[in-house]
């Protein structure tokens, strides 16, 4: 159980990346109040996670209404996730979420007096509970569906949404603190570890598809 709660909170550290809600979270709300921003903070939060348990119970039901199998999603969500790892090592996620957090702070200096409602768009979709984060937890409920499993899965998914929270709330000293190259190297020993868990994804797919045995 320890070893599944751990393997589900790599997989979600990376597919979330707390690390880097902090600095982006800062930027996109450098002109809303404190109020607002803390709004906006516990919002997301509960939204990505209504998300998230939404697609954890009702995965399998949508892929067999699509009649796509537990197998090739695993394969499929593996070869993403792998993708998804790539970028962080070479930081090409950060650089499009700074982006996009750029830009939403460029909207929100256009009209000072208006503090436009983020919760959802950006932060929720696809910050948060972005296709890697999805395809993890549904990927790790196709593959246990014992009650004491799933919890260690949830548990993994809720630990991260709570730092996320924090890092929300803690923005601004939070970047200070990290800075740039501490916030690198943590993304980059996890995307190295969520790189092996995808790959494990996609080796127990393929396994199960063309029952090949070992």
């Amino acid at each position: 159980m320890l070893t599944l709660l751990l393997a589900s909170f790599v997989t979600f550290f990376v597919a979330i990346d707390p690390v880097a809600m902090a600095p982006m979270f800062g930027t996109m709300t450098t002109s809303m109040t404190p109020e607002w921003r803390r709004k906006m903070a516990f919002k997301s939060i509960a939204i990505a996670s209504g998300i998230l348990l939404a697609f954890a119970f009702g995965g399998a039901w949508l892929l067999d209404q699509l009649h796509v199998s537990i197998d090739a999603f695993r394969i499929a969500g593996g070869i993403l996730l792998f993708l998804i790892a790539v970028d962080m090592l070479f930081e090409k996620r950060s650089e499009r979420r700074d982006e996009r957090a750029e830009k939403v702070a460029a909207e929100q200096a256009k009209h000072p007096g208006h503090q436009d409602d983020i919760s959802v768009f950006p932060l929720a979709i696809p910050l948060i509970s972005g296709p890697g984060a999805i395809a993890s937890i549904m990927l790790y409920f196709s593959q246990h569906e014992d009650l004491p499993s799933r919890a260690m899965i949830l548990l993994g998914a809720g630990a991260n949404l709570a730092l996320c929270l924090i890092a929300f709330l803690l923005a601004g000293p939070l970047s200070r603190f990290m800075g740039q190259t501490v916030a690198a190297m943590i993304t980059r020993i996890f995307g190295i570890l969520l790189a092996a868990l995808a790959a494990q994804f996609v080796v127990d797919g393929i396994r199960n598809a063309f029952g090949i045995g070992g």
